[in-house]
């Protein structure tokens, strides 16, 4: 056999095997398709029989609970007292107590100034108090001096007067007048010596009020603190010319800043759609993010008006600081309760639907089946919602997306938890 006829005959087996392998393929793919088709048409309607709804969705019970709203505004806190010291007399700085952070008791000294001139006139004040003494003691020896003469000339004019009376004759009547005129120039020296005396005693009494008023003013140059606190500021230094601090004059540089550190107040402006729940002793959480703390308050004072630029009134918070942990200008939230409900029905926000001005609800009932709902809210918060009509205690409330939902459908109700937002941490 030639090489041509052998190469030839090799082509025609691989051609029958081929065609061999197709039939075999069709073949299988045939049978394939008409099980399947068998199976399909066999089986589907009991499949959808034993599956039942397909759409799960999650739901929530309405249970009673307190509800309660609460507002939160930001602000700066302050301390609830801070002022500038000035002095009240003009001096030298010459010892200076305190210092930037040091704490001082109520009454504790923070300065003493060097007054020249009022120490000097405390010294004459003394002197005039000295010599005004001394003329209340002369005084008091001459009232006792011309008591004494009156005593005896008028003892000596009545028994004169008494012989002229009983016996005439005896006595001259010019001799009794002359006892007699005696007698009233010596009770006018009395008088006269009383007079004098109480003059002395007036000088003394303004001498001495003299003095009360200049040791005062002397007493300004130990400058003290008014109130417990810390120093958050020092202006002065020692020997400086510190001016008083009573009048205009821009001169006058105070010596220290005093701040009261154990209590602190929150300012907050409360919109006006909320000033009708605002009252004094309502509790009040302030939180401060810095310190990763939150602080008990209450409202201590508000303005009871509304401003008109803002809208807003003036409300302030007192906030305790016994540890001094708080600081001026710290950044702080303070959480306002505004109403609060004990033992009402509520359901989560998230199963609410707004359209129109009207609420409504998804209920699943006792079969399974979708009912849209019209229901009545009071007081809502960020988490829950107070069902006042529309639902009673225990019924499903559909929680989860609604989309593509319709009343009458029958869907596969599961209890779901709704995840709450913690405001304080801002997750959830």
């Amino acid at each position: 056999m030639s090489q041509d006829d052998r190469e030839g005959r090799a082509v025609r087996v691989r051609r029958s095997r081929w065609g061999a392998y197709a039939q075999l393929v069709s073949a299988a793919t045939a049978i394939a398709t008409m099980i399947g088709l068998s199976s399909c048409s066999g089986n589907r309607p009991s499949d959808v029989q034993a599956s039942g709804p397909t759409i799960t969705v999650g739901v929530a019970k309405v249970v009673k609970k307190s509800l309660g709203r609460e507002l939160t505004l930001s602000s700066e806190l302050v301390p609830f007292q801070e002022i500038d010291v000035y002095a009240k007399e003009s001096g030298y700085v010459k010892d200076l107590k305190v210092d930037y952070g040091t704490h001082v008791k109520a009454g504790e000294v923070m300065a003493v100034l060097e007054i020249p001139e009022l120490q000097a006139q405390l010294e004459e004040d003394q002197a005039q108090i000295k010599n005004a003494t001394n003329q209340v003691t002369r005084a008091q020896h001459d009232v006792a001096r011309y008591q004494a003469q009156y005593k005896a000339l008028h003892l000596e004019y009545t028994r004169l007067n008494e012989v002229f009376q009983s016996q005439p004759g005896i006595v001259a009547q010019q001799e009794v007048d002359d006892a007699q005129g005696k007698d009233l120039a010596a009770s006018s020296q009395v008088d006269a010596s009383q007079a004098a005396l109480e003059a002395a005693q007036s000088q003394l009494a303004a001498a001495k009020a003299k003095l009360a008023h200049d040791q005062s003013l002397f007493d300004y140059s130990r400058i003290t603190a008014p109130f417990p606190g810390v120093v958050t500021e020092r202006y002065a230094n020692l020997g400086t010319l510190v001016q008083a601090g009573t009048g205009s004059s821009t001169q006058a540089m105070p010596l220290v800043r005093l701040s009261e550190d154990d209590l602190f107040r929150l300012v907050i402006p409360v919109p006006e759609s909320y000033v009708q729940y605002i009252k004094i002793g309502d509790p009040v959480n302030v939180r401060v993010p810095s310190l990763s703390r939150t602080f008990p308050g209450k409202v201590a004072r508000f303005s009871v008006d509304v401003r008109a630029d803002t809208r807003t009134m003036h409300t302030e918070v007192d906030v305790l600081n016994p540890r001094r942990v708080l600081l001026p200008g710290l950044y702080a939230e303070a959480d306002l309760q505004l109403d609060r409900k004990d033992n009402i029905p509520c359901i989560p926000v998230q199963g609410l639907s707004h359209r129109g001005g009207e609420t409504s609800v998804f209920v699943v009932n006792s079969m399974g089946t979708l009912e849209e709902r019209k229901v009545q809210v009071g007081i809502e918060t960020s988490t829950d919602a107070e069902i006042t009509s529309g639902l009673s205690e225990g019924e499903e409330v559909v929680v989860s997306d609604r989309a593509g939902l319709k009343a009458g459908e029958k869907v596969r109700a599961k209890v779901v938890t709704v995840p709450e937002y913690n405001p304080a941490s801002g997750q959830q």
